[in-house]
């Protein structure tokens, strides 16, 4: 049996320069609704994204260095046992978006593969990061499995 091709990652795809990756602090609610609307993703309420990182496992985010802006976000969930969970993977729409979807996806892989070995992963990611996932060895659909969200008002 051959190993998943995320179990066999490549050299962690490079930031261009001005960008750092960050663990802390978290964004702030607003900062991370700021991303989101630019790349064309719905809001929350800004006192629900410092519970969601609350009970996130962590968080990933990318800032440019020439005005301290979020440019890239991702946050983890798991139930620690069988199943890891990437939410929110975002970057700003621009020249450098599709290495920020890399960087944040590739470094977030390495880190669940490190902390939980074994879990599946699943991703919530927008249509953009498509491509990039699938060289990361995600599948769409795989063996029929069909996700579905439900957003409560």
């Amino acid at each position: 049996m051959s190993p998943l091709p995320f179990r066999q990652q490549a050299a962690a795809p490079r930031l261009p320069a001005h960008y750092r990756l960050q663990t802390d602090p978290d964004p702030s609610g607003g900062d991370i609704n700021t991303l989101l609307l630019s790349c064309g993703e719905p809001s929350q309420p800004v006192e629900r994204w410092a519970l969601a990182l609350s009970r996130s496992l962590w968080q990933l985010s990318i800032i440019d260095e020439r005005d301290s802006s979020l440019v890239g976000f991702i946050r983890a969930t798991s139930d620690l046992a069988l199943n890891a969970n990437l939410w929110n993977l975002a970057a700003r729409p621009g020249q450098d978006q599709n290495s920020i979807i890399n960087v944040l996806v590739h470094h977030s892989l390495a880190r669940l593969k490190k902390e939980l070995p074994g879990c599946s992963i699943s991703i919530s990611a927008p249509a953009i990061a498509f491509d990039g996932l699938k060289k990361q060895g995600f599948m769409m659909d795989p063996g029929g499995i069909r996700a579905m969200g439900l957003r409560l008002r």
